[in-house]
């Protein structure tokens, strides 16, 4: 199969104004960034996309022709600069083949295990901890309504065997009610309920990929949905977001240069960004499903959560002309992480090959939880009105923290969801998440969010605490930063040539 290609547009896109002395640019700090040659430069700033995961790892970069044209440099510049990223590891070249990302084998990251080691970081027994390595809230108030009144409805079906492989009908009609007033016409039987979001994830897996399939992922990403990917035998390709969002453009041609069938995102409120996939940009997504006939999986965990007064945005699969988008949901986010309740939105046909394969795993969602949904449901608008003023109360404070505590460090709050993705000024994301346990703060490091070690300049802080524990929390972590080496909490060093 062909070797994916970053554009040359793309590629010039995002390396911004990699120039200092270009107009316009931020006034160097350091004196030697100004003399530095043109191809230096260049290199040193593609050095930065590949590490905060834009420029993905396997991904070969365009031509030396293509980008000094685009560019606006002479082909020596390029040439000069993938020569000096070659010879730091940041490039492999293959006789009759492009240049390849890579990172270099002394670069240490967490990469090949994202997921599995985070939970074995344990503290200091006698220590408090703060544990910002999940992003979820406590039940609301009227959880225990819910599940009373749930109690309350038991006798119906305890004549019955229990077990409901699709979902109860009084659920499914509430969600398909949801859809329908979102602007998406739902009918029941294409609901199918399941034990949250990941369980549909994986049911949706199971049918739609074989090993080795591509499915795309937006870059970052959901660490649990990056290992049920990779459990399934299927490989994740990332396609890098934007500070401003998708790159539908570089959806597009990831999905034909890798001829990959399936794809998952989160556009609603992105975890870890929080970004909000536009109208537009849902339109133009459901088209390129269509083009490329890629069925993409579209992830609403988080779409109850917006926190700002922007429009609110139709389900993606509103724009589908047919089966393409696939939805998944759960009220784990919106509720309580545990009512282990979610669902999948998908054509009958689909639904009934769902249910083939549920039989092989388990036999139905708990008929409490069931019950307890439909009465949070019917209470959604009070319920979430308070959880998002909550939301936004915590995450002024966690802002406000960071402002205070680690000035330097760059954080763009997103349109809703639960956490900020904060830049670190260093690449030292794994070696913060090593060594804040011992003071205090649990962390989930950057690395978990991508594929090949990317983001290690990058950081996951849920908002969802008490703002008390918020303010404690940051105090950990920037103790916990600023007790890193100073060599390692330096910017990356400048590259040298010989």
């Amino acid at each position: 199969m062909a070797i994916r290609v970053i554009g040359a547009a793309s590629l010039t896109r995002d390396l911004g104004r990699w120039r200092h002395d270009e107009p316009g640019a931020a006034p160097a700090t350091d004196s030697r960034r100004t003399t530095r040659p043109a191809y230096v430069a260049l290199a040193e700033s593609v050095r930065l996309l590949i590490h905060d995961g834009r420029a993905p790892l396997g991904v070969a970069l365009p031509s030396e022709r293509d980008l000094a044209t685009s560019l606006r440099v002479s082909r020596t510049t390029v040439t000069s600069a993938y020569s000096l990223l070659r010879e730091h590891g940041y490039l492999i070249s293959r006789q009759g083949s492009r240049s390849t990302v890579a990172l270099p084998p002394t670069v240490v990251h967490d990469g090949t295990k994202p997921a599995r080691s985070l939970l074995a970081m344990m503290a200091q027994p006698e220590l408090p901890t703060i544990d910002m390595t999940y992003a979820a809230m406590s039940a609301p108030v009227e959880m225990m309504d819910a599940y009373t009144t749930a109690l309350q409805g038991l006798p119906t079906y305890l004549g019955t065997h229990g077990m409901d492989p699709v979902g109860m009908l009084m659920l499914r009609e509430a969600l398909a009610r949801r859809y329908t007033e979102r602007g998406l016409p739902t009918d029941p039987d294409q609901i199918l309920v399941t034990l949250g979001a990941q369980h549909g994830l994986r049911l949706l897996l199971n049918v739609l990929t074989t090993p080795a399939e591509r499915v795309l992922i937006d870059h970052p990403s959901y660490p649990n949905a990056i290992e049920a990917i990779r459990d399934v035998g299927a490989r994740p390709v990332p396609v890098p977001l934007r500070p401003d969002g998708w790159d539908l453009d570089g959806i597009r041609s990831a999905a034909r240069q890798t001829a990959a069938s399936i794809a998952y995102l989160v556009p609603d409120y992105h975890n870890p960004t929080g970004l909000l996939l536009s109208a537009e940009g849902r339109a133009e997504l459901a088209a390129i499903a269509r083009e490329t006939r890629m069925t993409v999986i579209v992830d609403e965990s988080m779409v109850d959560l917006h926190l700002t007064d922007d429009e609110i945005m139709p389900p993606v699969a509103a724009f589908a002309r047919g089966s393409e988008i696939v939805t998944i949901g759960s009220a784990s986010k919106s509720f309580w992480g545990g009512l282990r309740v979610g669902w999948v939105r998908a054509s009958q046909s689909l639904i009934t090959k769902l249910l083939g394969t549920r039989s092989t795993m388990d036999l139905g969602t708990p008929v409490m939880d069931q019950l307890a949904t439909v009465h949070l449901l019917q209470h959604a608008d009070e319920i979430l009105t308070v959880r998002r003023q909550q939301l936004r109360s915590r995450r002024a404070t966690l802002l406000d923290a960071l402002a205070e505590d680690l000035p330097d460090w760059r954080v763009s709050p997103g349109a809703g969801g639960m956490s900020l993705w904060a830049q670190l000024p260093a690449p030292v994301s794994t070696a913060l998440a090593a060594t804040a346990p011992n003071h205090g703060v649990l962390l989930a490091a950057g690395p978990r969010f991508g594929v090949q070690g990317a983001f290690e300049r990058f950081l996951r802080l849920p908002f969802t605490h008490e703002e008390a524990d918020i303010r404690i929390g940051v105090k950990c972590l920037a103790a916990a930063y600023n007790s890193l080496t100073p060599h390692a909490i330096e910017p990356l060093t400048p590259m040298t040539c010989y």
